[in-house]
Order: C-alpha cells, then sequence, then structure tokens
C-alpha cells in the first residue's frame, strides 16, 4: 500500500466531489438570457465530475486505501475551490468559478499522474490521464463560453 497514492486519489475524490456539487449549485440556480445554454452546460459540468467519483473510489480500495466520504473529509482534502452559498452568483461569475476549479484539477492530475509514475503505478497514471482530458474539454468549454 502506497499511502501517498493513497492521500492523493483521496484528495482527487474530495475535488470531484466539490466539483460536482458546485456544478449542481450553477446548474440549479442560473439565470438570464442565455438560461437554457447555461444550465445544460453545468448539467454536463455536473456529469463530467461525478462520472469520476465512483473510479476514484474505487481505485482507492485496488491501491489498499479507504475512500474518503464524509462532507469534513472532503472540505478538508479538495483542492477546489467550494461555491460560497451566501453570495449570488451572474452567470459569467459561475463560469470563472468553475474554470479556476478545473484548472485546478488539472493541475493536481498532473501532480498524481507524476506521483504514480514515480511510484511505478502505472493503473493510477492511467486512470488520471484519462480524467485529464476530460478536465481539459471541460476547461477548454468554459473558456469558450467566457469569450
Amino acid at each position: 500500500m502506497n499511502r501517498t497514492i493513497i492521500d492523493h486519489l483521496n484528495a482527487e475524490l474530495a475535488t470531484a466531489f466539490v466539483l460536482a456539487l458546485n456544478a449542481k449549485r450553477y446548474h440549479w440556480t442560473v439565470a438570464g438570457p442565455h438560461f437554457r445554454d447555461y444550465h445544460l452546460r453545468f448539467e454536463e459540468l455536473y456529469t463530467a465530475a461525478d462520472s469520476t467519483v465512483d473510479e476514484l473510489a474505487e481505485r482507492i480500495r485496488m491501491v489498499g486505501g479507504t475512500p474518503l466520504h464524509a462532507p469534513a473529509q472532503i472540505e478538508a482534502q479538495t483542492r477546489a475551490a467550494i461555491s460560497n452559498p451566501s453570495v449570488r452568483l451572474e452567470a459569467d461569475s459561475m463560469l470563472k468559478e468553475a474554470l479556476a476549479n478545473e484548472e485546478a484539477t488539472i493541475s493536481l492530475m498532473h501532480e498524481g499522474i507524476e506521483l504514480a509514475n514515480e511510484a511505478g503505478d502505472p493503473g493510477t497514471a492511467d486512470l488520471l490521464t484519462r480524467f485529464v482530458q476530460a478536465h481539459q474539454k471541460e476547461a477548454w468549454f468554459l473558456r469558450e463560453m467566457l469569450g
């Protein structure tokens, strides 16, 4: 069991949970003249983040760890900023917040790929390589929407 890999994967898992929760917040609260486009984009953002949660948790189990699951664990270990529920966001602020979190996630995944390669763990490196491409696509979409 490689504690460093497990700890890193739990940070990835916490971050994926936060990305998904933030995307749902945006999906539920967006308003304005392009509501439909934003509403659908944020649902797609949610689906992309949520689709990584189970695989990350299963990978943690495969390498001998225990996946985090409690809100306090998620808050303590995420690398994404949790969207502040007391602040009303306009659509462009949602896009900017989501983009910053996608960029933080991409950086985290690059760290994880490097750690996995150094530890001789091609399975984790492969998983994160696949996921980083999905997050790069999401970041690209968000940048394009921002203009």
